[in-house]
């Protein structure tokens, strides 16, 4: 058992971790609640239908896909505080006035809400790799992405808690406000970590610690870096549509009520899979976790014809390497690239995770309508194991600029 968390003592040894960790999880339970919010206003207050209420989700999800990367760069070129204030500011101006929007109106500033969104999954896989050294970021980012299944499962459920008591979301609308502006204050002190002449940027002195705007952007947008983020939006598309697929099998079944109960059970796996990935001595590389992903998610709609009880059973094996999979896409990137050019790239992973999830949705959901729940687990999963196949087969032909000299180009230990 002492072999088991050695790992992770040793992160939380470097000073200043547990704090990281701490904002890392509570910034995020907001996050998590937007689009829950968002969907019960337009049914519940505006009376609408959940076409409605899925229109304004994208329009959300498309804006934050269209915003990260911009943020991200205003973050490696300003630093993070400036950031902050406008879009801390510009959220909560966002959740303060849509309550009294008409529905056309709300969709547009849902869109622009989501540019300026305060980015707060991005900026905080950015100071885990500024603050952990290279040696012990898989642990780092499994503990992170650990955190971010146990943000989504606490998020959701406190939206619909909030909102089902009192009819109307426009109370918790209003208060997520206040708590966008209490996260801002929270990732407030990151700004150390993340800004001109701040320590992760001036740590080492070399040449690699270029502002971005110097450092030719071809040198780490490249081939490899873009494999990396189709994964990251491959791994996506299989989570949300295998959540899709797994309301629908039970639906078709008669046996919706036991949803709650199967998402549990598989977010379970991947949080014990983060904590495994985190922990081994010999971790599985992003395609190969990827590939597993992808294969283990065919076979759940055949075995979920049996009952909830082989729908649950049958989601372990894939929920296992969830966390895995997205832990190792945000550990890569951080490797791929130079410190002065993260925020962009981590930028680009968080649109790359939001495209995946809007896609994945609906396309499980078209599958579904024109045949059946099983082949929604068997299409999202071959789409994933078809672009990790091209991963594990890609070999780059150079090395990339990396921000120490200690830390292998992308890939190099990815495939």
């Amino acid at each position: 058992m002492h072999r088991l968390f050695a790992p992770y003592r040793s992160v939380f040894a470097i000073p200043g971790s547990r704090a990281l960790f701490v904002v890392a999880f509570v910034a995020r339970i907001p996050a998590t609640a937007k689009g829950m919010l968002l969907t019960l206003h337009i049914v519940l207050d505006q009376h609408r239908g959940y076409g409605a209420a899925g229109l304004a989700a994208m329009a959300l999800t498309l804006g934050f896909a269209l915003g990260s990367p911009v943020a991200g760069k205003m973050v490696d070129r300003h630093g993070l505080r400036p950031v902050l204030l406008v879009t801390g500011a510009a959220e909560a101006v966002y959740w303060v006035g849509a309550p009294f929007l008409p529905y056309a109106a709300l969709v547009v500033a849902t869109f622009l809400g989501g540019m300026l969104a305060v980015p707060v999954f991005p900026v905080i896989r950015q100071a885990v790799a500024a603050h952990v050294p290279a040696q012990q970021r898989r642990q780092a980012f499994a503990l992170d992405s650990m955190l971010v299944e146990m943000a989504y499962m606490i998020g959701p459920a406190v939206a619909v808690l909030a909102v089902t008591g009192i009819h109307t979301a426009t109370p918790s609308m209003l208060g997520l406000s206040g708590l966008t502006l209490a996260a801002v204050a929270g990732l407030w002190p990151l700004g150390r970590l993340l800004g001109p002449g701040s320590a992760a940027a001036g740590r080492t002195g070399r040449a690699g610690d270029a502002r971005p705007e110097k450092l030719p952007r071809g040198t780490w947008l490249n081939p490899g870096l873009v494999l990396i983020l189709a994964v990251c939006m491959s791994a996506n598309l299989v989570l949300s549509g295998t959540e899709v697929s797994v309301v629908a099998s039970l639906r078709s079944h008669g046996e919706t009520q036991w949803a709650g109960v199967t998402i549990i059970a598989w977010c379970t796996a991947s949080l014990i899979g983060g904590f495994w990935h985190g922990s081994t001595a010999r971790p599985r590389p992003l395609p190969v976790l990827m590939l597993l992903l992808g294969l283990l998610t065919v076979p759940v709609g055949v075995l979920g014809d049996l009952g909830w009880q082989w729908t649950c059973l049958a989601l372990i094996p894939a929920g296992f390497v969830c966390a895995p999979t997205v832990a190792s896409t945000a550990e890569a990137i951080s490797r791929a690239v130079p410190e002065s050019a993260r925020g962009q790239a981590m930028g680009l992973q968080a649109a790359a995770l939001t495209l995946g999830g809007s896609l994945g949705a609906p396309l499980a959901g078209s599958v579904i309508d024109n045949a059946s729940p099983v082949w929604g687990f068997v299409v999202a999963g071959a789409i994933g194991s078809v672009l990790a196949g091209l991963a594990l087969a890609y070999r780059p032909a150079r090395t990339v600029p990396t921000a120490t000299a200690e830390e292998p180009a992308v890939l190099a230990d990815v495939a």
